[in-house]
């Protein structure tokens, strides 16, 4: 009992989770959705992409259901890092389309295995797994692309929020924003000048 509440709590946290990632590319260009906004090349579709292809693997291979598609390989790194942004010839709905199959797949397999089910992440130090280590794996990773998502779409346009809806209310204006960020950066300066908790 215990534990068919405690996977329906992280089950439904990850489909909560994911569907605040695919909000982040909602009313965006097609560039403003692929183009790379931080050094490394971080951007909102590809981050969709990552997402997608490792799910497929950690709810697929893993459990010996594999995902029905072609999947990167894991370990060639040139094919991993592929996996973090989309080419010009694989369109946003393809990608969201694949992330909706995968989590369609993944799902499944959540629903079908108790969370002591043994699996085995070929890639890890320790590879034999439960589905629980699994589950929760891969409610942090989401949870660490969504908070990259967040940051990614405020930079984009401003919006904030879990869902189309909330991105789209505005609470506040540029000058708010604007005055905020101005007193922040003034408190940050002060407390270098001072040495304020310094590692020097």
């Amino acid at each position: 009992m215990a534990d068919d509440f405690m996977k329906t709590y992280l089950h439904d946290y990850l489909k909560d989770v994911r569907q605040a990632v695919l909000a982040k590319v909602d009313g965006l260009s097609e560039y403003d959705a692929r183009r790379p906004l931080t050094m490394t090349g971080t951007n909102l579709l590809g981050l969709i992409k990552h997402l997608a292809i490792w799910e497929a693997r950690y709810f697929g291979a893993v459990f010996d259901r594999p995902f029905p598609e072609p999947l990167p390989r894991w370990d060639v790194e040139s094919e991993r890092l592929a996996t973090m942004w989309a080419t010009e010839h694989e369109s946003r709905a393809d990608v969201i389309d694949r992330y909706r199959r995968v989590r369609e797949h993944s799902d499944a397999t959540i629903d079908a295995l108790a969370l002591d089910a043994p699996g085995h992440v070929e890639w890890w130090p320790d590879p034999e797994v439960k589905l629980f280590d699994v589950l929760v794996h891969m409610l942090a990773e989401t949870s660490r692309h969504a908070g990259h998502a967040d940051i990614l779409r405020e930079e984009v346009d401003g919006a904030v929020g879990a869902d189309a809806e909330s991105m789209a209310r505005k609470r506040h204006d540029a000058d708010f924003w604007a005055a905020r960020r101005a007193t922040i950066e003034q408190v940050a300066r002060a407390a270098d000048s001072a040495g304020n908790g310094v590692n020097r």
